[in-house]
């Protein structure tokens, strides 16, 4: 039974680690008053990157199902992380430039 009980464990494990291992960074830069790329597929558990790499111009990426308050914007240079479990599409703005949209599609 403890034999059983630790090849159990172990498959858990390698599963849970081999998730994470595998797991990506995909960076969308905002520039320009648009989310570059605008549609991104990805799969569960990357992680999408925002990056604001304008000069002056400040933003945010708002996804409303999430957040039901705008969130706090990125100023040049600054950045914004999110992990993406369920599969998906996942539509977000620009609160203070709403025609600024973009899709994370999250397929397994």
């Amino acid at each position: 039974m403890l034999r059983t009980f630790i090849r159990l464990l172990s498959v858990v494990l390698l599963a849970v680690f081999s998730s994470t291992l595998m797991a990506k960074d995909v960076v969308v830069e905002i520039y320009k008053k648009q989310f570059i790329p605008a549609t991104i597929t990805i799969a569960p558990g990357d992680k999408v990157i925002w990056k604001n790499i304008e000069k002056r111009q400040y933003h945010n990426v708002w996804f409303k199902q999430f957040y039901q308050e705008e969130p706090d914007y990125l100023f040049p240079g600054d950045s914004f992380e999110q992990v993406f479990t369920d599969v998906g599409e996942f539509p977000y703005l620009c609160g203070p430039h709403p025609k600024m949209t973009g899709v994370v599609i999250v397929k397994k």
